[in-house]
């Protein structure tokens, strides 16, 4: 089975995210939606896309690699992951809700958060101001998953 990982991000969490979860899927390609030229879809299996996620929102990447591909998604095995600061399970799926069409949502095989990574150093003034603030972070810190990210793949795989 091929599986295709698409992945948009800000500061690279979204990416160590989809090349972990390349490393349990054997034979998986990789694409940067902001700089990769994208396969075409219909040479894949599974396709899993994720993203970053800021204000709620995903990347507008992914945005519009959604809205030109919805059709060919709702066809395939198809996964969906966020990139983010372990967000509440309410939150989780208002992410979600508001960020992916009701048929995507239900074409998914699995959608879930995987943690994300918050360096002040990659960070602009007002998020690391809005991370002290909200979130209580001002150093780095670093939530991704290995369990989330093992039982997505997993997921995908069968």
């Amino acid at each position: 089975m091929k599986t295709l990982i698409l992945y948009a991000t800000k500061y690279g969490a979204a990416r160590e995210i989809a090349q972990r979860i390349a490393g349990k899927i054997e034979g998986s390609v990789i694409c940067d939606l902001k700089q990769d030229d994208i396969p075409p879809l219909n040479e894949f299996d599974c396709v899993i896309l994720g993203s970053s996620i800021y204000a709620g929102m995903i990347r507008k990447e992914a945005q519009t690699f959604l809205s030109q591909n919805a059709d060919l998604l709702r066809e395939k095995k198809t996964g969906l992951f966020l990139s983010g600061m372990n967000p509440s399970p309410e939150q989780e799926k208002n992410y979600f809700e508001a960020n992916f069409s009701q048929d995507i949502l239900k074409a998914a095989k699995i959608k879930s958060v995987l943690g994300g990574i918050f360096d002040p150093k990659k960070a602009g003034f007002m998020e690391r101001f809005i991370m002290k603030m909200v979130a209580k972070q001002s150093k780095y810190t670093d939530t991704i998953s290995d369990d989330k990210i093992e039982k997505f793949a997993e997921a995908m795989k069968s």
